[in-house]
């Protein structure tokens, strides 16, 4: 909506401004919106909303891994520990 109406507008930025209201949102969050769109399209750089679908799903794994690391450390050293208070087989 906003690139078909900017021309009936001074800016861009008045063209969201009167958008915006219409469609009941703020200004700046309709700007992000088309600034997000600008990147999907490929005509503004920056991450793609699949991109950053995709790190986000990484950074959950490096969360959920890090958590496994760290229980089977804890479960190490725990297993270490019973092994010497254990009493010595002949």
């Amino acid at each position: 909506m906003v690139r078909e109406h900017q021309g009936e507008h001074e800016s861009q930025w008045a063209a969201m401004g009167s958008i915006a209201t219409k469609i009941g949102c703020t200004a700046e969050t309709l700007r992000r919106w088309v600034r997000q769109a600008e990147k999907d399209r490929g005509e503004r750089g920056g991450a793609t909303s699949a991109e950053r679908e995709r790190i986000k799903a990484l950074e959950q794994e490096v969360r959920e891994l890090r958590q496994a690391n760290e229980i089977l450390r804890q479960a190490s050293a725990y297993f270490a520990q019973a092994e010497f208070d254990r009493p010595f087989k002949r």
